[in-house]
């Protein structure tokens, strides 16, 4: 028969012991009263654990009671169970049937430590637990209290700002005594899952962009460890923590908050050149850098700006006043085009730079009509493809010229419709003498010994008439 816990920490046999020693002898009193107490603390040291396991876990999350048991109950069942763990209902799990809803068990037999495994930790999880081993008689406990805290950090958040492309170092505090204890840093604010997804660890030092370094001073109430993050892009920006693990309870963390901006988009500035002519580049400053170095460069970024002031075509110019300085481009060309970065500070800091996006036309011509005339009949009469025609411009025709074109196109257009007028009467005329000589013709015919004198006068009058 198995008894459960009870109460007073003294299983039922050793309270009818004692009550038959009692009744056997009133006389010794005193003595049976310390006989009493002296068994209760013996066989509750038989089935209890020391002390109290305590452990914390987060809402939303998993957390692992682990028990211990003495040797040569490796074969005996083990059990989690709640409350005051006196009815079957209040036995969570058990290994003879490891899995139990949200509950598994684990024994590790070599050890002699059974885990057991609570996932989607609710608040009402909290409370008093019960490590058990099963044996006849009373059974093995150790008695655990869990608490639960929400998986979130923290109150006090250090926040950092930096720029893409830079290098930023994240200094995290830690108390003393966990100067041999790991460190690490994750992304996000969850404390339950920042170990696995840890960036980087105390073990490891360098990981890529990350390196970790500890910085351990012997006799001082608080130590630093630091993370340097190297090459930053925006994507960086967010919520770190900083960790320290601990055995006995939940690690200790600190919090920042890093926000990476955009260098490049601080100042834009946009000009439009032609190609042949000067160009002058105007760069703002702080009043502060009016005796610091000036510069102007090239290219799409930072990384690969390449300073042109060593070219002849480029003059850096002072204009006298302390919020900007000029670069003059003598001559533009159509390489020119592109993006610069000016600036006064030498260490060309994002905050004080300048970024200008230069863009390059050709110069436009205007021409007489006939140049374009001409140059419009030698572009149709070619065959081949034009090569470099961007360079071509279409030229345009004033509008007085275009009147005169018009007024001349209309003159000739009625001249030429007066004369097929005129064309178009004279071949009617010629039309009825014709008809008039077919009829002579057809009359001396009939009368071949007519009056001949009369037909030569009309055919005499006709070819004059032609």
């Amino acid at each position: 028969m198995t008894f459960r816990k009870s109460n007073c920490g003294c299983d039922i046999f050793s309270i009818f012991l004692v009550r038959f020693l009692f009744l056997q002898s009133k006389a010794k009193m005193g003595i049976l009263q310390n006989l009493l107490f002296t068994i209760c603390i013996a066989l509750r040291c038989m089935t209890s654990a020391e002390g109290v396991i305590h452990v914390t876990g987060y809402v939303g999350s998993e957390v692992n009671i682990s028990c211990s048991y003495g040797q040569g109950y490796e074969s005996y069942e083990k059990y989690l169970c709640k409350n005051k763990c006196l009815i079957n209902n209040d036995v969570l799990i058990t290994t003879s049937k490891s899995r139990e809803n949200k509950y598994r068990i684990h024994d590790d037999k070599t050890a002699r430590i059974f885990t057991t495994t609570i996932t989607g930790l609710l608040s009402e999880d909290a409370g008093k637990y019960w490590c058990g081993v099963t044996r006849t008689g009373t059974d093995i406990y150790t008695e655990v209290m869990l608490k639960l805290v929400q998986d979130s950090c923290c109150d006090t958040v250090t926040k950092i700002e930096s720029y893409e492309g830079y290098s930023e170092s994240v200094s995290c505090p830690y108390e003393s005594q966990y100067q041999n204890n790991l460190k690490y840093i994750c992304r996000g604010n969850r404390p339950s899952a920042c170990l696995q997804e840890a960036l980087i660890t105390s073990d490891t030092k360098q990981n890529g962009r990350f390196r970790l370094d500890d910085d351990k001073v012997l006799f001082t109430v608080n130590g630093t460890f630091t993370v340097n993050m190297s090459s930053l892009t925006h994507n960086d920006s967010g919520s770190y923590l900083c960790g320290v693990q601990r055995n006995s309870d939940l690690d200790v963390f600190s919090a920042v908050e890093l926000k990476v901006k955009e260098w490049c988009c601080v100042k834009s500035i946009k000009i439009k050149g032609t190609v042949g002519q000067p160009l002058t580049l105007q760069c703002p400053y702080p009043p502060q850098h009016l005796d610091k170095g000036k510069f102007l460069c090239k290219g799409e970024h930072r990384t690969n700006c390449k300073d042109i002031t060593s070219q002849s075509r480029f003059k850096l110019e002072g204009n006298g006043s302390s919020s900007s300085f000029s670069v003059v481009i003598t001559k533009l060309e159509e390489a020119d085009a592109g993006t610069y970065w000016c600036g006064s500070d030498s260490e060309r800091r994002p905050g004080n730079y300048t970024k200008i996006q230069l863009s390059v036309v050709f110069l436009q011509h205007t021409s007489t009509l006939p140049s374009t005339v001409e140059t419009l009949g030698k572009m149709s009469t070619q065959s081949n493809p034009i090569k470099n025609a961007g360079h071509y411009v279409v030229y345009t025709v004033p509008p007085l010229l275009l009147l005169l074109m018009c007024v001349f196109a209309v003159i000739v257009y009625k001249c030429k419709h007066q004369k097929a007028k005129e064309d178009e009467v004279v071949m009617n005329k010629n039309a009825q003498n014709e008809d008039a000589l077919v009829e002579v013709t057809d009359a001396a015919k009939n009368n071949i010994y007519g009056n001949q004198e009369v037909v030569m006068c009309k055919e005499e009058t006709s070819i004059q008439q032609r």
